[in-house]
């Protein structure tokens, strides 16, 4: 893949002992990326697959690096949906396309410290998301102590074992095998993952894969001038059912169910105290840990849980 230029994202190095993350607060994403870069193709065929991986009905779902908010109206199923990201400018951006109501709740926090009790969640979504992970499966390990038992995880990676790097590799254009589960780093913080690496990190993680889909066959630039969104796009649905025998395409998605005990929920807590670990009561004005006393904000309908970098 060649390098991508996001301008006004930061890569923040952590003082948690945590990897370093990507900051989009100062990027256009959404508009530079999404609405303006010639990517319509891509998001129909996302459409797709999520249509196919997510549950009839849920009740709370957590959205790891939701961005603008560009696929959660695509959650119908859920009664609930919690918006975690690390820029509060990207969330300020969903705010806008969504509104304030109790059916969103905006979370600005790292993925390596999830700041919810354990077992909330009895879905989640990861999309275009673990490609900036350099520890992917201390991230799932995150999630998984969120998750219920039996929760489904709706997960998409960046797939190093694509059919162009297949055939780049055997023309020598360029170094990296696309066989090895070793990790690319294509870009500083955009990472490729083997699929065999993707189903270790899952089940040292207590998840079971269930179904796997692989995505976006048509993403070139020729492709997509010649031919109409819709077309291409249901042209990719009928390849998406592909991915049970074998991954070829630049994204993989995947559903997997959260297995293993969790412990239970307690009741009248949301939140967890990254100080100290203590439940914190649900959307109180002041989120003051009752435990250590740290106290932590809420601006404007967006929670803030990001520790000082």
């Amino acid at each position: 893949m060649p390098p991508i230029n996001l301008p006004g994202v930061l890569f923040i190095s952590m003082k948690t002992n945590t990897p370093p993350v990507c900051d989009y607060t100062a990027s256009d994403y959404q508009k530079s990326f999404w609405d303006q870069g010639a990517r319509a193709y891509e998001d129909a065929a996302e459409e797709i697959a999520l249509k196919r991986l997510l549950p009839a009905s849920g009740d709370l779902l957590l959205e790891l690096g939701a961005g603008a908010g560009r696929n959660t109206l695509r959650y119908t199923g859920y009664k609930r949906v919690v918006l975690v990201d690390y820029s509060t400018t990207q969330l300020e951006q969903a705010q806008q396309r969504l509104g304030k109501s109790d059916q969103y709740v905006y979370v600005a926090a790292d993925a390596y410290r999830l700041p919810f009790v354990a077992g909330l969640f009895d879905g989640a979504t990861m999309i275009r998301t673990l490609h900036h992970m350099a520890d992917p499966s201390l991230a799932l390990s995150q999630m998984r102590s969120v998750l219920a038992t039996g929760a489904t995880l709706i997960l998409e990676y960046a797939n190093k074992h694509n059919l162009k790097a297949i055939l780049r590799y055997m023309a020598k254009k360029q170094d990296w095998s696309p066989y090895t589960e070793e990790s690319v780093e294509f870009a500083r913080l955009n990472f490729d993952f083997h699929p065999k690496a993707i189903k270790r990190w899952l089940g040292e993680n207590r998840f079971i894969v269930e179904r796997q889909l692989t995505v976006s066959h048509f993403r070139a630039g020729f492709l997509k001038k010649l031919f109409p969104v819709k077309f291409l796009a249901a042209l990719d649905g009928i390849f998406q059912p592909s991915g049970k025998w074998f991954q070829l395409t630049p994204s993989v998605f995947l559903r997997a169910c959260a297995t293993g005990k969790t412990a239970p929920v307690t009741k009248e807590t949301f939140f967890k105290c990254l100080e100290c670990g203590r439940g914190l009561p649900e959307f109180t004005a002041n989120l003051r840990c009752p435990g250590c006393g740290h106290a932590w904000q809420q601006k404007d309908g967006i929670y803030e849980f990001r520790l000082d970098n």
